[in-house]
């Protein structure tokens, strides 16, 4: 454009007379422009204002439920990680793990076989051991803050469910790490990372298709406009998903949710029946762009290459902290080495331990991934308004308006304020936009 627009200027200039052959200057001709000032962008909206309108919009008593609601979860992450610390020391110093070795022992030699009998006895034992945490975390304070309605039977079905898949993958997934742990020894954390992120990468492809549904069940969204609309908007952003199918989490909890999970053709747009029937049709379209934006940054395969880092770091940190308690109490625990299945209780407390410790990284990693995604739904779909009300209602189970280094620590979503003042400062930005200036006025 610059070369074309030189070009002219000197095609110009070289038709036109020399100065001096020109009997006197020429007046130029004059046209009179009428001009106006423009009003800047913005002078009438101001997205901090607008922010603390929608924010006033939820009384005292809401707030201080969720605030209690959310700040308690500070106080369980550290009961989590000492409960975990307090059984994998009762194992050790009890000399249980080392019994139940033995016994796997006893009844193979197959080594295979050994990891399988001892992390079947192992995950029985701890999750028996943990049932009244997990009753307390998962059942009665949902129910003690009104987020959930599901009778004690329903939630102790989806526990059963939930511990066998979870025997399943772990008598699979640590047959392997053990099978690491031998052939390589020294370096087994290296290889642990790899096999790890290849056991992501799986579970992030089936869960849609084979996982998800044996909680609830998923069926076909019924030909609306609803449901034209969610997939044409997935058709412009490249997602090759072809229905849009509903789940009935209202069975299990009241929260709103949706998401566009699957890879390698296993892409699948869901959203919760609590989405569909509590939220209208612009806040429905507000949540699957954000969704959306998800799948397009492939913040799946990001968020795996992040934790592989992670995973890296933590395998080390495991290797040197076993070693290093082995010597000192190895002899108390009867455990003999790192392949050692009685040493599985060391190991996970030592790899939770450290991500207790890696938790305020992981969160920013994830935070900074649902900003992205925010922002993405706001450019897609266009209704900062619909955006800031559904952050409300968000809002019954996450914390509105905490400290900056608050956020920073313990919250892996953006806040309340952060979400809806990105979605002001969005349209005020986006004032003048023919769509914007038809769409709902913003309290100010």
């Amino acid at each position: 454009m610059l070369k074309r627009l030189l070009m002219v200027v000197a095609l110009f200039i070289a038709a036109c007379p020399p100065a001096a052959a020109q009997e006197s200057p020429m007046a130029a001709p004059t046209v009179h422009v009428e001009s106006a000032e423009l009003s800047p962008i913005g002078q009438t909206f101001d997205a901090h204002k607008a922010t603390d309108a929608y924010l006033a919009t939820v009384s005292p008593k809401d707030r201080a439920r969720s605030d209690a609601y959310f700040e308690g979860g500070y106080v369980l992450l550290v009961v989590d990680i000492v409960y975990t610390l307090v059984i994998a020391g009762l194992l050790l110093f009890t000399k249980a793990s080392a019994w139940m070795r033995n016994n796997a022992v006893k009844v193979t030699r197959y080594r295979r076989l050994q990891v399988t009998i001892y992390v079947l006895q192992y995950l029985t034992l701890v999750t028996i051991l943990s049932l009244p945490l997990s009753i307390y975390e998962d059942f009665l304070r949902e129910h003690l803050y009104g987020l959930s309605s599901q009778p004690f039977l329903g939630w102790a079905l989806d526990f059963g469910k939930a511990f066998l898949l979870k025997l399943i993958g772990f008598v699979i997934l640590l047959n392997v790490l053990y099978a690491v742990m031998r052939a390589v020894q020294r370096r087994w954390w290296a290889w642990a990372t790899v096999v790890t992120v290849a056991f992501m990468i799986l579970f992030a492809t089936v869960y849609p298709v084979f996982i998800a549904p044996v909680f609830n069940h998923y069926a076909p969204l019924p030909d609306s406009g609803m449901r034209n609309t969610i997939l044409s908007l997935a058709r412009s952003q490249g997602i090759p998903a072809t229905d849009v199918y509903a789940f009935d989490a209202s069975k299990q909890t009241n929260k709103i949710s949706a998401n566009v999970s699957g890879l390698f053709g296993t892409a699948r747009i869901s959203l919760n029946d609590n989405l569909l029937n509590r939220c209208t049709p612009s806040e429905i379209i507000a949540v699957l762009g954000h969704e959306m934006g998800h799948y397009v940054m492939n913040h799946v395969a990001v968020s795996i290459l992040w934790f592989g880092l992670i995973l890296l770091a933590g395998f080390w940190f495991v290797d040197r902290t076993f070693h290093g308690l082995i010597g000192i109490f190895g002899g108390n625990w009867d455990v003999r080495s790192i392949d050692d299945p009685a040493g599985l209780p060391l190991l996970m407390a030592m790899f939770f331990f450290f991500m207790f410790l890696a938790k305020p990284l992981t969160n920013t990693i994830t935070r900074t991934q649902e900003i992205q995604a925010d922002i993405f739904g706001l450019d897609a779909v266009r209704q900062p308004d619909a955006f800031a009300t559904v952050v409300l209602k968000l809002a019954e189970y996450r914390k509105l308006d905490p400290s900056p280094l608050e956020e920073t620590v313990f919250f892996d979503h953006p806040s309340g304020r952060t979400r809806i003042y990105e979605a002001m400062r969005w349209k005020e930005e986006h004032l003048h936009d023919p769509d914007i200036v038809a769409g709902p006025t913003s309290p100010q």
